[in-house]
């Protein structure tokens, strides 16, 4: 069973959520669903909503997924499936299915956003916004040359928070 909380409840550490617990950012619909490990993010206010923020490279697979839903799911795991967040952050669904190597069981919302059984925490978002970010307007140089010297630069997604809950 499902423990449904409201955003203004939500009392999880946010840092260490993301940065150390990591998070499986999910898009799809039941004709096909990619996921990719994250430990980039925010939780907050915008627009009087509450949202959620991701950035995802364009050259990822969930890219597109992305792109294409209007919702996406962020996952939090405990600590046994530390290793499976590594599989997801460093394999393509490209080149495999992950969610299936991975032992994963995805759900679909009432919204149809996939999400994952195994996910100790879900939060369901709503896309309002979203816009590639510029790395030329990144102030400090050695961050730009650090994470934009190869590849693309992140697009960031803002989501409308729709739904939070601890499954048992």
């Amino acid at each position: 069973m499902n423990q449904h909380i409201q955003p203004s409840e939500f009392s999880e550490k946010v840092f260490p959520l993301i940065e150390q617990d990591w998070m499986l950012i999910t898009a799809g619909s039941e004709k096909g669903v990619n996921t990719m490990t994250a430990s980039y993010g925010s939780l907050g206010i915008l627009f009087g909503k509450p949202v959620a923020q991701i950035y995802v490279r364009p050259e990822r697979f969930t890219y597109g997924f992305l792109e294409e839903q209007e919702y996406f799911s962020l996952s939090f795991f405990d600590e046994k499936y530390r290793e499976k967040l590594q599989y997801c952050g460093r394999t393509s669904g490209r080149d495999a299915d992950k969610i299936a190597v991975c032992g994963f069981t995805p759900l679909f919302d009432a919204h149809q956003a996939p999400y994952f059984k195994e996910a100790r925490l879900t939060v369901i978002c709503r896309k309002i916004y979203a816009q590639s970010l510029k790395a030329e307007l990144l102030s400090d140089e050695k961050i730009r040359r650090a994470v934009y010297g190869s590849g693309g630069v992140h697009r960031m997604y803002v989501g409308e928070i729709v739904d939070i809950f601890y499954q048992n």
